[in-house]
């Protein structure tokens, strides 16, 4: 999967995904981003077929909501940078899983949902615009 991983996270958790070789992540310095405005980040995210990790709940919720289709969104809560990787790889596990119940690439899976991570590793799914 492609993941934009928000300038609030370590550019560091981009890299260990990268290091996996399942994932493509890129960080806003890596990619001389630094600074652009949540609504540059999804627009690129959306361009670039990028999911989002961030810690901005807030505003990405809404930014997110307000779009026909996006590629998704992951929520995390503000921890240390090893903290923050453990629990996006949870996330991403959780959503394998989930795509895998109903037959769907992870990715697909992902269109238009928002995953949220609390600080015990508990996910939530739930789709952003609601559609249904």
């Amino acid at each position: 999967m492609k993941f934009f991983i928000d300038e609030c996270l370590s550019p560091q958790v981009a890299l260990r995904l990268n290091e996996t070789g399942h994932h493509l992540a890129v960080h806003p310095r890596d990619v001389g981003r630094r600074g652009d405005p949540d609504h540059v980040v999804l627009r690129n995210a959306i361009a670039e077929d990028r999911i989002i990790v961030t810690e901005n709940a807030r505003d990405f919720r809404g930014l997110v909501g307000r779009e026909d289709l996006h590629p998704g969104l992951v929520i995390l809560p503000c921890v240390s940078r090893d903290q923050c990787l453990h629990l996006l790889q949870t996330a991403i596990a959780f959503l394998e899983a989930e795509a895998l119940r109903v037959n769907e690439a992870a990715a697909d899976h992902m269109v238009n949902r928002v995953i949220e991570v609390d600080i015990a590793g508990q996910c939530r799914i739930y789709r952003l615009p609601d559609i249904d």
